[in-house]
């Protein structure tokens, strides 16, 4: 009985051991999988125009701007702008200028030709991406080419076409709701031509969903391009 016992003990132990190995071994796979490098992205041409317009930066509502360019964003190799060329839809169903597919045809430029403006007040845009992803990062450019800080910048990413359930808040910079989707805690942040990148930490969603409410230069609210880089899920 006592060498049965310690046979099975062995065993149990074997089991265990070969167990933890298998273990090691896939998680040794996963951390390949995930290999991390810089985003590969194309910037457009910076292009502020004129002398920037004095506006109060108070620090409690408002990044200061860097005159240093954004650190590299590390994320899985093989990750791609999985938004480019996707449908986009608005609550605004009639831009003042452009057009809805500018938001994702791949064009970062600040011409004039290359984006869409919607009208005064809270509007928003939302991106399909036809099926769920791994998101790491969103990138906005609403309008790079004049100084200003944009307002009540909200994305939300769902599973919902109506995001009515399922609704994760990735960035929220409404600190009075002013919107009415809650109180954020992000800071309004300077236009550039680098876009403001917003770290989406690997959630997966299919539907993404950009808030603004105009900016300190404008009421209107501009959208350049939107990317979405990330892997399908699987």
């Amino acid at each position: 009985m006592n060498m049965n016992k310690n046979t099975g003990h062995r065993n149990r132990s074997a089991i265990l051991l070969l167990a933890a190995a298998v273990a090691a071994a896939l998680g040794m796979s996963k951390a390949i999988a995930q290999e991390l490098a810089p985003l590969p992205l194309k910037l457009p041409i910076p292009a502020f125009m004129g002398t920037p317009t004095d506006i109060e930066i108070d620090p409690n509502l408002r990044e200061k701007p860097s005159d240093k360019p954004r650190p590299p964003f590390m994320a899985p190799k093989g990750v791609q702008n999985v938004a480019l060329g996707k449908k986009v839809t608005s609550s605004d169903k009639s831009p003042i200028t452009g057009t809805l597919d500018l938001v994702t045809d791949g064009d970062k430029e600040s011409n004039d030709n290359s984006f869409v403006e919607l009208h005064r007040k809270t509007q928003w845009v939302q991106i399909d991406l036809e099926k769920p992803h791994k998101i790491y990062a969103i990138l906005i450019w609403h309008a790079h080419n004049t100084f200003q800080y944009y307002q009540d910048v909200i994305v939300q990413v769902s599973n919902d076409p109506d995001f009515t359930q399922d609704v994760k808040t990735l960035f929220n910079n409404d600190q009075d709701n002013s919107s009415g989707l809650g109180v954020g805690t992000d800071k309004e942040y300077l236009e550039t031509y680098e876009g403001k990148l917003i770290d989406a930490k690997g959630v997966v969603a299919r539907y993404i969903r950009c808030y603004s409410r105009g900016s300190t230069y404008s009421a209107l609210n501009r959208y350049t391009e939107i990317e979405v880089w990330g892997l399908p899920a699987q």
